[in-house]
This record gives structure tokens, C-alpha cells and sequence, in this order.
């Protein structure tokens, strides 16, 4: 196996590099960033890899011996560079001579995503092929359950040991261990947090209370996790038997999932397309963030979530960049708030927490609340149909829906305003939340992801809040109003840009 750190690595990736000008927007060539980008990974080759990173899922440690490959099994980190299961995998090929190869398994659904995410996840695994071919990585796209369709490919193509990443949802964690059980026994499985700048199990263990609690665990182990990236390089070790092209036209075939839920243009996918997003962030809007990102009219948002969600980015390469090239000023630590405590926040939850999808998950104090206040009056109820077609009394969070429908986001701020007031809306909490996740994971290109199960949690069941002065409908759960977001931006504004939308 590749030898343990023996010390934490320097912060030299962490630090602020050349800064745009005080005062305004730096105008610099295009593609200045994957151009840095490069050249940092390949200083960075010789980078021992932290271990902490990693946990053995199986009781056998070493690699097969007589094998003929290690396989990295991808599911939530869709990308090539920047992918600390990927680095890992390619060093353990390395180590012990072998042939390297990198598999996605195609389930016909997951969850609630339609061919919207989908499409996007497909597209972007067009790019990861090409990138592996290119490396000398045999890319396999395996059609079916994991838990189906791995464990014989292992077998068959005598792999010594098979890493995967980290997905904290119950789903992809069964797959896990429908693979773990079809696996042979002395073949290593091995599991590296690559999603996470700390790793999940690492930060904490436990789940956290709130952002107050996991902040200064986060904070601490900064300096040893939030490090550059070594390179995933042209692999020495040709396999003796190459992987098929994939069928792209058959994948598609084999989803069994909605299609009328289109796909959008705005978000194009894959980890060029991410690069290119992330500069755009860095020179046009970061330095906006900390003032103006509640207000869902001003461009001052990453609009990275798609490709953080499907892992054709990874949250620490834009922390890094951000870190390294942002402005002077609030902007940096508030996105560095948003990108890693509190995203690495609802990993916690969800890992934690098996009822992280509903009432049962949230608090004592949240559930009595919601209890007590149950057959409360509602000033309207609407149908889940009537939601999902916008067809409310309330012009801003029509505007909010009609938006996620036709764009596959919502601004957070008003993603806030819009779960909450489907709790106002609906006869029961439980049925609020349902239908709040529901319809973020439908229409949402970041749905099916703790964030969204977190954000929805947090708005109905007060995840990771406090309770707040009792009222009808909502008890101690925050509340949000109409007349509290016009306080906060100019709401006619954003109710004509999407109210003329037809849906």
C-alpha cells in the first residue's frame, strides 16, 4: 500500500496567490485558470497521499496477489483530476505494477432524478471516458446495480483490490455493501471521502448539532486536508485486455427514469465546463458574494452547485482557487463557509442520521413543535400539483418554482422561502417536507443530495436552528415572509422575470 503521511502537508495550496486589483474586476485571458490549475497538480506529483482519507470496508488489507488490475469504482466523483480516490487507486496500481481501471455502474434509476440530472450525469461520464483514454485508464460503463454487476466484473477480470468513494445517502451506502458482500474475501475494499475537504468520518463522530458545532472541528484540520492536488498521470501499465467504447446511445436506452423533465443549456456538462464556471465565479461575481448573495437578482452566486453534486468538480479545488486568486475582503471566508462547513455539514447529517428524508430526523423540540401545531388553521392549502405548477396565491414563490422548473435551480435564499412556505401550505408537516423534497429532486439539477435534504430540513423541521418566537402553522420553526424578502431585495423585480414564463 502507499506509505502513511508522516506529517501534515505544507499549506503552500491554501495560500493566496497573485489577487485581482482592489475595487474592481480582473479581466484576464480565458483559461487562465485550468492553465494554473495544471501546473500546480504537476509540482504536486510527488505529494504522499493522507490516509486518514481512506477506511477499509473489507478485513483483507493487501492486494490479491496474481491479480491483473485495481479497480477505482466511481460513483459520487465523477471526474479525473482532483479525485482523491482516483489518486489513491492509481498509486496502488503503481506500487504494485498493475494495470489500472476505472468503472461507473448504470443503475436505470435513482431516487427521484430525471433525465434532467441524468443526462447531465451521462454527458459528463462522456468526458471522464475520454480524459481515462487518453491516460492509458481502462473506463468501463457497467449497466445495472452495483451490488449486480461489480462484483463479477471483479471476478472476471482477476482485479487485486477495488476503492471507491463516499456517498453518504442510504442508497448509494446498501450499494456499498451489496458490493462488500459479493466481493471475494481477499480482495482489499477500500473507501476514500472524496467528496469532503475533511472526511466525513474524520470531522466527526457523530452528527453535529449545527454550523457552530462542526465549525471549529473543520477548522482545525484545515491545514492538513485543504492541500493541493497531485496529478493523476498517463499510467505506466497498459492492461492486457482494453476496455470496450461505451455504448452511450444503449446507456441512454437503459434508463427507466422521467423524460419530460428536460434537460437545461445554461449548465453545460462535465469538468471543463466546471473549470470554466469556477473562473467565471472567481473574476465576475466572488467579490460580490458576501454582500449581495441573498438577493436572487445581483450575479454574485458560484452557480456551481450541478457540478459540485455529481462530482465533476471537486468542493476543495474551488476552495483552493477561490483561497488563491479571490479578492481581499469577507467575500472569500463567506464562501469558504458555504463551500466546506456547511456543506460538509449536511454530509454529517445525512451520514448520521438515518431519517435524514423525514419529521422522525429532526429534533425533540422541532417534532413537538410540528406536533402541536399540526391542525393549525392554513391560511391556503394547494395541492402538490397545484406547487409543482405554480399555481399559488403567492407571486415570488410562483416565481421561485416556475424558475427551478424552467432552470433546474433556485436561488438559495428563496429556496428557503419556497420549502418554507409549502410547510404554511400543506396539512402536515409530513406532507410539507415530502413534497418539498419531491419536487427539489425532480426538477432541481442538485436534487438527491444531502444539501437539498438538509436545506429542505432546515426550513420545515429546524435542522441545525434554533426555535424561535411560537406561532400558528410553524410553532418555533423560523419563519419567513413575503414582507421580509421585499426588506431583502427588490421582489417585483424577480417576480416579472419569471412570472410571464409559461410552464
Amino acid at each position: 500500500m502507499p506509505g502513511r503521511r508522516k506529517q501534515p502537508a505544507g499549506k503552500r495550496g491554501a495560500e493566496p496567490a497573485e489577487r485581482p486589483p482592489e475595487g474592481g474586476k480582473r479581466r484576464r485571458e480565458e483559461g487562465w485558470m485550468a492553465r494554473q490549475v495544471a501546473e500546480l497538480r504537476a509540482a504536486e506529483r510527488a505529494q504522499p497521499f493522507n490516509e486518514k482519507r481512506l477506511r477499509f470496508l473489507s478485513e483483507s488489507r493487501k492486494v490479491k496477489q496474481g491479480s491483473q488490475g485495481v479497480l477505482y469504482w466511481m460513483c459520487r466523483d465523477q471526474r479525473v483530476q482532483d479525485n482523491w480516490a482516483l489518486i489513491y487507486a492509481q498509486r496502488l496500481a503503481r506500487t504494485e505494477k498493475l494495470p489500472l481501471h476505472v468503472c461507473f455502474c448504470l443503475s436505470p434509476r435513482f431516487l427521484e432524478a430525471t433525465v434532467r440530472q441524468m443526462g447531465f450525469m451521462l454527458n459528463g461520464l462522456k468526458e471522464v471516458e475520454k480524459e481515462c483514454s487518453t491516460l492509458e485508464i481502462q473506463f468501463h460503463l457497467l449497466l445495472g446495480a452495483a451490488g449486480e454487476v461489480l462484483p463479477g466484473f471483479v471476478k472476471d477480470r482477476r482485479m487485486g483490490a477495488v476503492v471507491t468513494d463516499f456517498f453518504p445517502l442510504r442508497l448509494p451506502l446498501q450499494w456499498a455493501e451489496d458490493v462488500k458482500k459479493g466481493l471475494p474475501s481477499d480482495v482489499p475494499f477500500i473507501q476514500v471521502d472524496a467528496h469532503n475537504v475533511v472526511p466525513c468520518w474524520v470531522a466527526s463522530d457523530k452528527q453535529e448539532y449545527s454550523a457552530r458545532t462542526i465549525r471549529g472541528k473543520i477548522t482545525k484540520l484545515l491545514p492538513e486536508f485543504l492541500t493541493e492536488f497531485p496529478l493523476v498521470e498517463k499510467h505506466p501499465r497498459c492492461a492486457p485486455v482494453l476496455a470496450k467504447p461505451v455504448d452511450w446511445d444503449k446507456a441512454w436506452s437503459s434508463l427507466e427514469v422521467d423524460r419530460s423533465v428536460g434537460e437545461v443549456e445554461w449548465a453545460r456538462p462535465g469538468s471543463t465546463a466546471a473549470m470554466a464556471t469556477l473562473e467565471s465565479f472567481v473574476d465576475q461575481r466572488l467579490q460580490d458574494f458576501a454582500a449581495h448573495r441573498n438577493n436572487p437578482n445581483r450575479e454574485a452566486l458560484s452557480q456551481l452547485s450541478p457540478w459540485l453534486h455529481s462530482g465533476q468538480v471537486s468542493a476543495q479545488r474551488v476552495v483552493l482557487q477561490v483561497k488563491r486568486n479571490g479578492p481581499r475582503g469577507p467575500s472569500v471566508d463567506a464562501f469558504v463557509e458555504e463551500a466546506v462547513v456547511r456543506r460538509e455539514l449536511a454530509d454529517n447529517f445525512c451520514y448520521y442520521n438515518k431519517d435524514y428524508d423525514c419529521v422522525d430526523g429532526a429534533y425533540e423540540w422541532a417534532q413537538k413543535t410540528l406536533r402541536d401545531h399540526a391542525k393549525d388553521p392554513r391560511p391556503h392549502l394547494y395541492s402538490r400539483k397545484q406547487l409543482e405548477e405554480a399555481k399559488t396565491g403567492d407571486r415570488l414563490w410562483n416565481a421561485a418554482q416556475i424558475q427551478l422548473v424552467k432552470e433546474g435551480k433556485t436561488h438559495g435564499f428563496l429556496r428557503m422561502y419556497w420549502a418554507k412556505k409549502i410547510l404554511e401550505w400543506m396539512p402536515s408537516p409530513e406532507e410539507a417536507l415530502s413534497t418539498a423534497l419531491y419536487l427539489n429532486d425532480r426538477y432541481s439539477l442538485d436534487g438527491n443530495d444531502p444539501n437539498g435534504y438538509v436545506g429542505c430540513m432546515w426550513s420545515i423541521c429546524g435542522i441545525h436552528d434554533q426555535g424561535w418566537q411560537e406561532r400558528p402553522v410553524f410553532g418555533k420553526i423560523r419563519y419567513m415572509n413575503y414582507a421580509g424578502c421585499k426588506r431583502k431585495f427588490d421582489v417585483p423585480a424577480f417576480e416579472r422575470r419569471y412570472c410571464s414564463v409559461k410552464l
